[in-house]
């Protein structure tokens, strides 16, 4: 194994999304939307949040109102404990893939990843599963210690959910992993109405849709 064949974590999920975005993604070098700084700073911010003012929330970037950001924030953090990380902004190298993890919590050990984007009903989307098996992997590498879970945290809503290790999510991970390698040119078009509208490269793609907020951006490479 050698470092070219590490593969960044942001290339998995979009390898998950679309082998075709990632081939544009490859080809062109764009910085991440202010909405991920915004992100970045709610996510570090959790505890003094969780109890401020309305007039204090109403300064932040918050995709939901203050009382449902509050209200989801309350409920995700009394299940899960992210608000006080062992590390944070921590680069991740593991076997196989590489990348940065919003933070890094130990006993037991966990990566949590942030996203501006907003969750689905239940769980996480496809995408950021496999983007979070990849940065799991990567601390237990690191660490040489077994890592079951990660956390993806969809901080602008006050939304935190815990990903499994599950074999089906594994399984995915490992078919991102294997078309980020494989890919020298632009694979076929996907035709999907709802992907390719979200995409930012459906101009360039030739693709017409009907246009979709993009729901799966992270914050890191």
């Amino acid at each position: 194994m050698t470092a070219d064949d590490r593969v960044p974590f942001s290339d998995l999920a979009t390898a998950a999304y679309c082998p075709r975005q990632l081939y544009y993604a490859r080809r062109d070098d764009r910085e991440p939307p202010p909405a991920h700084d915004a992100a970045r700073e709610l996510a570090a911010q959790y505890g003094a949040l969780s109890t401020a003012d309305a007039s204090t929330l109403a300064a932040h970037d918050l995709a939901v109102s203050p009382p449902e950001f509050q209200s989801n924030l309350a409920a995700s953090l009394a299940v899960h404990s992210v608000s006080d990380p062992a590390e944070t902004a921590v680069y991740l190298r593991g076997k196989d893939a590489h990348g940065t993890a919003a933070k890094v919590h130990h006993d037991p050990f966990a990566p949590s990843l942030v996203t501006p984007g907003s969750p689905p009903e239940a769980g996480v989307w496809e995408p950021q599963a496999v983007r979070a098996v990849a940065a799991a992997k990567a601390l237990s590498w690191r660490e040489q210690t077994p890592v079951d879970h990660a956390f993806v945290e969809y901080a602008r809503h006050g939304v935190i959910r815990r990903v499994a290790l599950t074999t089906r999510k594994k399984a995915a991970y490992q078919r991102a992993l294997r078309t980020a390698r494989s890919l020298d040119g632009p694979p076929p078009r996907l035709h999907d109405d709802a992907k390719c509208g979200a995409c930012d490269y459906r101009e360039a793609c030739g693709t017409k849709t009907r246009s979709l907020r993009s729901l799966l951006s992270f914050d890191d490479a």
